[in-house]
C-alpha cells in the first residue's frame, strides 16, 4: 500500500517578470510557501521517510532563496544592479514564473530523494501567494 507524506517550508523572496505587461514587470516580493510531498512504501520501521531528512534536503535551498532576489539569467538590467550593489540573489536559467520556479526547485532536490529506493514520486506544490500555486510531480522510479 502506497503512502504520502509532506513537509511545508516558507520564506520571503523577490523577483520580477521583465516580459510582463502589467505590475509584475516591477521588482516585488512574496511570502512563498511550498509543500514537498513524497509517495512510496513504508520501510520496516513503518516510515516512508523521516520528516527530519526532508528538512535536511530542502532547507539549504530555502536558505539560498530566503530574502534573496531570484533573477532570470537573461535579465541583465537586474543582474548588473544586484552585482554592483552586492545584494543577495540567485540566478536561474529561466524566467521566474511560479511554474518555472517549481520546476527549478524540483530539479535541485530530486537527486537527494532518488537515493531512497522506497520513494516512487516527488511532488512540489509551490505557493506564490496564499491562493495561487504551481504544482509539479515526477516519478523517481522508471518501473512504475
Amino acid at each position: 500500500m502506497k503512502i504520502k507524506i509532506g513537509k511545508e517550508f516558507s520564506w520571503e523572496m523577490s523577483h520580477r517578470l521583465p516580459f510582463h505587461t502589467g505590475l509584475c514587470t516591477n521588482i516585488h516580493g512574496h511570502s512563498y510557501k511550498m509543500l514537498v510531498e513524497v509517495e512510496g512504501d513504508k520501510d520496516s520501521n513503518g516510515m516512508l521517510l523521516d520528516y527530519y531528512i526532508i528538512g535536511e534536503i530542502v532547507s539549504p535551498l530555502i536558505n539560498e532563496l530566503d530574502h534573496a532576489f531570484l533573477c532570470d539569467a537573461n535579465d541583465t538590467v537586474m543582474l548588473d544592479f544586484l552585482n554592483k550593489n552586492d545584494f543577495k540573489h540567485l540566478v536561474i536559467p529561466v524566467t521566474t514564473t511560479s511554474e518555472n520556479i517549481a520546476e527549478y526547485i524540483l530539479g535541485r532536490i530530486k537527486p537527494y530523494f532518488e537515493v531512497y529506493s522506497n520513494i516512487d514520486v516527488l511532488k512540489i506544490r509551490f505557493y506564490e501567494t496564499s491562493d495561487a500555486f504551481a504544482e509539479i510531480e515526477e516519478r523517481l522510479r522508471a518501473d512504475l
